[in-house]
């Protein structure tokens, strides 16, 4: 895979259905056009995050991601051991909450279809594509070649055409209609801009992407940090283009009570049929963004466990068919579940989880794995170790304003973690219980 199919499969990633819902969030965690303030801070961060990414995707270019980043950093045989399960515990829940926030926008933008639905009927209808993206799973599937570049094709025919009627009914004066005090810097500011940078980040989230599949990449020593870094830099551009198109038409004070942002946009634009057309083009984004998401998630904790490093019951394949059927039926009946909190609730929680079980400790890791072989890395970060302290100062500030329910939960599921990794290391005698365990 060279330098454009990387690209597309990072990108393809990343936007999934994620900005066509969370512009209406954006805008009212600040109140205002000052929410793209939330987009730069989020690109600024993703750019670090990008280069610690980039260095470690490129000194291992395998497909094990954080695990063997985590693993190699804090040690193999020691407290590595922990890292790469929590990583895994994590995926857990973070695999079907990014499920689930698919389903939930997929009955939002239902609605602009079938106005008559009520909230719980929207719910059930999330909770049904969560379901069918289960059963479709149930069964041998060896490449997503053809679903992957259908949804590409969808989604750059989506934000083009935002972008396009946007620019040609633009009005500046709406778009930059800031409140009173819009910049004043009080903790309210810094509560909005927290807010607004962290659902920005699930809208960034996947310029990883390339180094999960380093193994199949040419040159990835070149390839891996290119396509991360060109990646957030593309779409960072495209975000805020969609967010000014849309405010530049919708009065922002209208565009945050909109459940189907993009519906209501192309309806006043052109009319009642051309936003229904749209609303089916995302609802096709929608569903199939949550079925590739189920089917790349489930595949990570059936790895692990079938190399002995996670719970054996993840290790189950479909006698037949030979796929991870129990890593299938668990991603998808949580994920079905979740479909009852909130969009915002969602992704907080998403996010919350990654940056206490993974981000932060992924960027120490970088700084640990540059000490020990800095002349021997590939590629090395400009400005070492500046980037990989801003990420970490970037996670931190979006964790602290991010709620103390949310950040409760997070620490509460990294001790359960903890527990859940003491008690099976003890089962099988592993590190530190037994300091000479020997891993891959």
């Amino acid at each position: 895979m060279g330098l454009f199919p990387a690209l597309a499969a990072n990108m393809l990633q990343m936007v999934g259905v994620g900005p066509f819902l969370t512009i209406p969030l954006i805008l009212a965690a600040m109140g205002g056009p000052q929410a793209l303030l939330g987009w730069i801070l989020g690109a600024l961060i993703s750019l670090c995050d990008g280069l610690v990414w980039a260095e470690l995707g490129a000194a291992m270019p395998g497909s094990g991601g954080s695990y063997d980043y985590l693993q190699q950093a804090f040690g193999p045989n020691s407290l590595g051991r922990l890292m790469g399960f929590l990583f895994l515990w994590q995926v857990m829940l973070a695999a079907p909450l990014t499920a689930a926030s698919g389903g939930v926008g997929f009955g939002d933008y239902a609605r602009y279809l079938l106005p008559w639905l009520t909230g719980p009927e929207q719910k059930v209808m999330a909770v049904a594509v969560c379901l069918v993206s289960t059963w479709l799973l149930y069964r041998d599937i060896r490449s997503i070649g053809k679903i992957s570049t259908v949804l590409w094709v969808g989604l750059m025919i989506a934000m083009c055409a935002i972008i396009w009627g946007g620019a040609w009914h633009f009005d500046a004066a709406r778009a930059f209609d800031f409140p009173a005090g819009a910049f004043h810097l009080s903790p309210g500011f810094f509560l909005g801009l927290g807010g607004a940078t962290l659902l920005s980040m699930y809208d960034y989230s996947g310029y990883f992407t390339v180094c999960l599949i380093g193994g199949e990449v040419k040159n990835p020593s070149v390839t891996i940090p290119r396509c991360v870094l060109l990646s957030i830099g593309i779409l960072a551009v495209m975000y805020m283009a969609m967010t000014l198109s849309i405010i530049g038409v919708l009065p922002w004070r209208e565009a945050i009570g909109s459940h189907a942002i993009v519906s209501d946009f192309m309806e006043r634009l052109y009319g009642v049929k051309a936003a229904s057309v749209m609303t089916g083009l995302i609802l096709w984004v929608a569903f199939a963004s949550v079925f590739c998401v189920l089917l790349g998630y489930t595949r990570v904790p059936y790895a692990a466990a079938a190399e002995g490093h996670f719970f054996s019951a993840f290790a189950r394949v479909h006698p037949r068919r030979h796929f991870p059927s129990f890593s299938v039926v668990y991603m998808g009946v949580v994920s079905a579940a979740v479909c009852f909190l909130s969009l915002e609730a969602l992704i907080k929680a998403l996010i919350v989880i990654q940056i206490i079980t993974q981000f932060i400790a992924q960027c120490i890791a970088v700084i640990l794995i540059r000490r020990r072989r800095a002349r021997a890395l590939p590629f090395r970060m400009p400005w070492y170790p500046v980037p990989a302290l801003v990420a970490i100062g970037g996670w931190i500030f979006i964790l602290v304003e991010s709620g103390a329910w949310y950040i409760a939960s997070g620490f509460a599921l990294l001790a359960l973690g903890v527990a859940a990794y003491l008690w099976r290391a003890r089962r099988l005698m592993e590190w530190p219980w037994n300091a000479r365990t020997v891993t891959r």
